[in-house]
């Protein structure tokens, strides 16, 4: 961990307190109904899918594909200027729901980045709390198709 650590960290709300005790862990973790079996992030209690509340926890597999992606070159805040350039993404994970990320560890490059290619999480012990990102899979130049919605 750092102190040097400069960009705003999340608010955390107690209803989020198992996926932050989880990315702690190095864990990721999201919630799933166990009517209409759908995964969803952000957590929250009720299905956004069919509005049940038998929900439960579960542990992702932490992989996925790039679903969409942006460089950015002028950051919206002093804390997100001296950080550029930096990627934000949106990733379909393997087990079924879109998660927001930074995508770490590539070329700055839109040739180098491509949809569809493989990712999975990584964590960044920034302070006291951690920070889930994505990252290139080992078989980075692969790419395939995002997993079937539901």
């Amino acid at each position: 961990m750092t102190n040097a650590y400069k960009l705003p960290l999340p608010n955390v709300q107690p209803e989020w307190d198992i996926y932050w005790e989880k990315a702690k862990a190095h864990e990721l973790w999201t919630m799933r109904c166990n009517d209409c079996k759908e995964a969803y992030f952000y957590p929250r209690a009720i299905c956004p899918n069919c509005f049940s509340r038998n929900t439960e926890w579960f542990q992702t597999s932490g992989k996925g594909v790039l679903h969409a992606f942006a460089i950015v070159h002028r950051g919206p805040t002093a804390p997100f200027r001296d950080a550029v350039p930096y990627v934000v993404a949106t990733i379909e994970m393997d087990d079924g729901f879109r998660i927001p990320s930074n995508l770490v560890e590539v070329e700055m490059e839109p040739t180098a980045i491509k949809i569809g290619m493989r990712v999975e999480v990584t964590f960044d012990d920034v302070t006291d709390t951690v920070t889930p990102k994505s990252r290139s899979s080992s078989n980075a130049n692969r790419v395939s198709e995002p997993p079937a919605r539901r």
